[in-house]
């Protein structure tokens, strides 16, 4: 950030000292050559004709430097064909002066043809010249007047000297300003890494300490994640432990019937292994359904997810008629997978135990997606729609399952913040599946 804020500042300060330089230099410039327009203006005034057609000037021009050789400040008059009219500054030399143009407004340019005698190095000159036609000559003659640049040059010289300090000045200050508002500005993040440091170490749980109201958010965002991730530990410790626990019931009936070589030993593997199977097949999906969880990331639309199940389960219950009603733009913060799993073991209990007939309505209310699954079957009695939440329990052995499908649907639900309840369909008859989950639109 400060090379870059540098890199900025030199580039906008020498693209903005470039242009400074140019309109004082073009000014300092402008106001040199308007003297030397004065001078020249009045020595028009002054020039006449004589008799036999050469020019002269009535009057002597009132700058002393005119009359002094080599002076710096000279003019002269000049045609073809006519003998040059100088100052007395000029001594022996003359202005060079070119006839292929003609200069009807004032022209000004620098020269170098002049060579200063005390110094040996070329003489830089400002002229400024102009043709005019005096009044008895028809002679176009050129009026010049020249100065040396010595001082316009020095005054640019200091002007630049003096741009170059003040800008060197202020980019230093501007740098300095801006990596200390750098510094300043990010040292908030490095209380930021030390609270984090003092978390690893294991001397707190989340970042305590007051921050600013800038990157107070962050903070906030950054403790949510810890919460959150400590969260997702513990529910993946509860499992291991929900699990071991289970599983060790059936692996001492095992045991136990191996060691006294009972005679129903394949029996009671058979049916133990069994048990351990629905147990691992639930702690799978619900530790599944954890992982995938995130409501920021996760999201399903519901149709595709419905459609989907409805053609599964009538492949499997050819004899049952689903029909499916609601708004087809709808998404829920939930993984499709788990969607999927939470709708087909619903769909499908409601075409294994009902009649015939399953009617499913999607609706959205207060940030939820419902759904209501109903079948016409005889429904469940509201004092055992508790216990159907319970793994492994099953209220019609007659039918093949696992017992875990609805305990499945109510955990995974209830990891995306959902919920899910049993009520009396009042069109069907049957039973209602009611199933909320947040909306993701």
């Amino acid at each position: 950030m400060i090379l870059i804020a540098a890199g900025w500042i030199l580039l906008l300060l020498t693209g903005g000292g470039f242009a400074l330089d140019r309109v004082l230099t073009t000014a300092i410039t402008q106001n040199f050559d308007d003297q030397l327009e004065y001078v020249l203006t009045a020595l028009i005034v002054s020039a006449e004709i004589g008799p036999q057609g050469e020019v002269f000037n009535n009057r002597e021009l009132a700058d002393q430097r005119f009359l002094e050789p080599n002076s710096g400040l000279y003019y002269q008059i000049s045609a073809p064909g006519q003998e040059p009219y100088p100052s007395r500054s000029l001594w022996d030399r003359r202005l060079a002066y070119g006839s292929a143009h003609n200069d009807l407004g004032i022209h000004a340019y620098d020269s170098d043809q002049f060579v200063d005698p005390t110094t040996d190095n070329p003489e830089r000159l400002r002229i400024v010249e102009r043709d005019a036609t005096l009044p008895g000559s028809k002679v176009r003659w050129r009026f010049q007047v020249a100065q040396n640049r010595e001082g316009l040059d020095a005054q640019i010289k200091v002007l630049r000297k003096t741009l170059v300090r003040s800008f060197a000045l202020l980019g230093f200050g501007l740098i300095v300003m801006a990596a200390l508002q750098t510094f300043y500005g990010l040292w908030p993040l490095r209380k930021v890494r030390e609270e984090i440091a003092r978390m690893r170490a294991g001397k707190s749980r989340q970042i305590e300490r007051p921050m600013p109201i800038e990157v107070a958010p962050m903070v906030e965002e950054l403790n949510g994640l810890i919460a959150h991730n400590e969260r997702q530990a513990e529910e993946a410790r509860r499992h291991a432990g929900n699990l071991a626990h289970a599983l060790k019931t059936p692996l001492t009936v095992i045991m136990n019937a191996a060691t006294a070589n009972a005679d129903d030993l394949g029996e009671t593997v058979v049916r133990e292994a069994r048990t351990m199977r629905r147990q691992v097949d639930h702690h799978l999906a619900r530790a599944r359904a954890v992982g995938r969880r995130g409501s920021a990331h996760s999201r399903a639309d519901v149709w595709p997810s419905l459609e989907s199940v409805e053609r599964a389960v009538g492949v499997l219950y050819r004899h049952v008629r689903i029909d499916t009603d609601g708004p087809k733009d709808l998404q829920v913060h939930v993984e499709r997978q788990d969607l999927d799993e939470m709708l087909g073991n619903l769909i499908e209990n409601a075409a294994k135990y009902g009649g015939g007939s399953v009617f499913v309505t999607v609706s959205k209310h207060s940030g939820f997606v419902e759904f209501l699954i109903e079948d016409d079957g005889v429904g469940i009695p509201e004092e055992q729609r508790i216990r159907i939440f319970d793994r492994g329990v099953r209220l019609d052995s007659g039918k093949p399952g696992t017992g875990l499908g609805m305990a499945i649907v109510r955990d995974v639900a209830e990891i995306y913040e959902g919920t899910v309840s049993l009520e009396e369909s009042e069109d069907l008859g049957g039973l209602l599946v009611r199933l909320r989950l947040p909306a993701a639109n």
